[in-house]
């Protein structure tokens, strides 16, 4: 999860907004991470105990959940925000077309992951690269790069709550907090990634894996496993609940933290009232161009790599999570009895996307922050939709001891509240501007 988030939000979305108003909105950054580790441990928890995704539980409300979480992933993800971004950080190093470089990178992450004989595993050692090299990156940028100006904005904007600044769009910053960390289906994907890794209840459903290269057929969960609630099942449970907080609080929370304030600081310490800045994704070119006088060209390189590498993984982690979440309600919901597997489900739906994204680029939709803001205002509606649901998940199906308690609930409430509001006032506004 925070591998995978380490994508649009920080290299694009936050880095841009403090290039314009600088870092008197990171309070947002803040309130989005800290917001998404409660509804992440809320998905987790229930795939704990029963061994069934979220998505799954969603349906025992209403057969059909399942399938509107799939289409509005689906539609929020089939724009290949990431990877046309991606591809244009790599074109300011290489040259090329960004559009073709993008469509090369789609099929490369369709082949790597249909053919990868279990899927979870390739992600995962993919995305700790990716973190590895983000994290040096910091490193190296917060001593030769970051001016004392920036660490205290940045102070400053984590402490403004409710702060908004004129000259930014509403959708922009509906965007930004809810692509600062996972975002959209991204958090309902922890119910399915965690099952591949074994955790609780989970180790009993067969991991995704390709129908061409892996050995073992994966299958959905038919049924829950829900434990007895006896002292040793319950020590048990305890031990797995504290360590997937621990586990979520360093991997995804320490780190997206990080990372956004570390992007924002460096485009705060670069661009901040540079005049007539380009209002797309061209803007860290200049901004790498900056690095390269303070610092030197090599540093300026390493950044636009970074932010190219980074782009690329999340582009692979997302197609890799829409495709996931939309197979495992296609098999248990609709197809139970079909002879084909969940993982061939999943193969096909992978190159549905790849397919989609490569004609949208070829049609000529290719600017980037446009393509973001779409996915961005589109997964924000989806989390609004399964912050209601989860409470009701985790009240009524789960067992009394291990339900949600009140102070989680009460998070879960403001979730709702906050992406819900968002998004009801993103479309007015959008309405709004296309009437004018």
């Amino acid at each position: 999860a925070g591998g995978v988030g380490l994508s649009s939000g920080e290299f694009v979305l936050w880095p841009f907004i403090a290039s314009q108003v600088g870092l008197i909105l990171m309070w947002g950054a803040l309130v989005g991470v800290v917001t998404q580790f409660f509804l992440n441990m809320e998905v987790e928890r229930y795939t704990l105990v029963t061994g069934e995704t979220a998505v799954t539980g969603f349906n025992r409300f209403w057969r059909h959940w399942g399938l509107v979480f799939a289409v509005l992933v689906y539609f929020a993800n089939l724009w290949p925000g990431w990877a046309i971004s991606a591809a244009t950080l790599g074109s300011y190093l290489l040259g090329g077309n960004p559009a073709t470089i993008a469509i090369v990178m789609l099929l490369i992450i369709g082949f790597s992951l249909t053919f990868a004989p279990v899927i979870y595993v390739a992600l995962e050692r993919l995305i700790f690269v990716k973190v590895a090299a983000v994290l040096i990156l910091a490193i190296l940028g917060m001593t030769f790069a970051v001016e004392p100006d920036s660490w205290r904005a940045l102070s400053v904007g984590m402490l403004s709550f409710g702060r908004i600044p004129e000259g930014v769009s509403i959708a922009l910053i509906f965007g930004a907090i809810a692509f600062a960390g996972s975002g959209g289906g991204q958090n309902l994907c922890q119910s399915n990634w965690i099952r591949d890794k074994g955790f609780g209840m989970g180790q009993y459903v067969p991991r995704l894996v390709s129908p061409i290269t892996g050995s073992v057929s994966a299958a959905p969960t038919v049924k829950s496993y829900i434990f007895e609630t006896t002292p040793a099942n319950m020590t048990r449970w305890n031990s797995w609940w504290r360590f997937a907080n621990i586990e979520q609080i360093f991997s995804f929370v320490l780190v997206t933290i990080i990372t956004i304030g570390f992007t924002s600081m460096l485009a705060h310490s670069t661009l901040f009232g540079e005049p007539n800045l380009p209002n797309n994704v061209s803007f860290l070119r200049i901004e790498a161009e900056r690095m390269e006088t303070m610092v030197g060209r090599w540093f300026g390189v390493l950044f636009l790599a970074t932010g190219a590498f980074s782009l690329f993984g999340s582009s692979m982690g997302i197609i890799d999570y829409t495709s996931r979440l939309a197979a495992d309600i296609l098999k248990t919901t609709y197809l139970p009895k079909s002879t084909m597997s969940e993982s061939r489900m999943y193969f096909w739906l992978v190159w549905g996307m790849v397919g989609l994204g490569c004609s949208i680029l070829l049609l000529g939709m290719s600017q980037p922050i446009t393509l973001l803001v779409i996915s961005a205002s589109t997964g924000g509606v989806i989390m609004f939709l399964y912050s209601m649901l989860l409470i009701a998940l985790n009240k009524k199906w789960l067992p009394p001891a291990i339900r949600i308690g009140g102070v989680r609930t009460a998070t879960l409430v403001w979730s709702t509240l906050l992406f819900g509001s968002l998004a009801v006032y993103t479309v007015y506004d959008q309405v709004q501007r296309f009437f004018r």
